[in-house]
């Protein structure tokens, strides 16, 4: 059996952070791992924006509350879980992921967790594990799981090595050049077929 590991943030909906710079005006919220490959070194600079701007965990729900997936994003999940077990692995985290998750039909995800403070000041995060993506894709591969991954950003580069067939979707120029190895694809339905292209399956579309 074969299962599809995917990226959520930038895959299949927007890029959270991003869209919660857009309505606070605040641009240093806007950087990404496709911007800053060190994860933890992107969200301690998140964290202080934050603190330095009052800003709370309730306040970043009430943009996510109002985000949907992006366009195509529902239907191409429905097509994948009809041919794959599908999981999602993200660097979220759950206190964000439930009004997008809900939308996409609730796929399993397997992301982190924030901490705030009884006012709502969010003042850690909490990692499920050390590289959770690719640990994810070897623990699959460990139950004897065929597993092929897409994804856009830095962060997903060592799940898509690890897994047995790896594709970066809508990722930036600079990831496409850094990561020649794996096939880059741009829409929904060029996905479907670098899928069908990466399953020891018959597939068809």
């Amino acid at each position: 059996m074969e299962i599809a590991c995917l990226d959520l943030e930038g895959v299949l909906v927007p890029e959270i952070w991003i869209e919660f710079a857009n309505e606070t005006g605040i641009e240093e919220l806007k950087a990404t791992t496709r911007d800053i490959p060190d994860y933890d070194e992107l969200m301690q600079q998140r964290l202080r924006i934050l603190d330095q701007h009052g800003l709370t965990l309730p306040q970043i729900q009430a943009t996510i509350a109002k985000l949907k997936p992006l366009d195509g994003a529902v239907e191409f999940v429905d097509w994948l879980r009809e041919r794959f077990q599908v999981v999602i692995l993200s660097d979220t985290f759950y206190e964000f992921s439930q009004p997008l998750m809900r939308q996409l039909g609730f796929p399993t995800l397997f992301c982190h967790r924030l901490i705030a403070d009884e006012s709502g000041r969010i003042v850690d995060y909490k990692l499920r594990q050390a590289n959770p993506k690719r640990q994810s894709v070897l623990a699959f591969q460990g139950l004897y799981y065929r597993v092929i991954a897409a994804g856009d950003s830095y962060n997903d580069t060592t799940m898509l090595a690890q897994a047995d067939a790896g594709i970066l979707f809508h990722a930036p120029q600079n990831v496409i050049d850094e990561f020649p190895q794996f096939p880059a694809v741009h829409n929904y339905e060029d996905l479907k077929k670098a899928f069908i292209a990466a399953s020891n399956r018959d597939l068809t579309l």
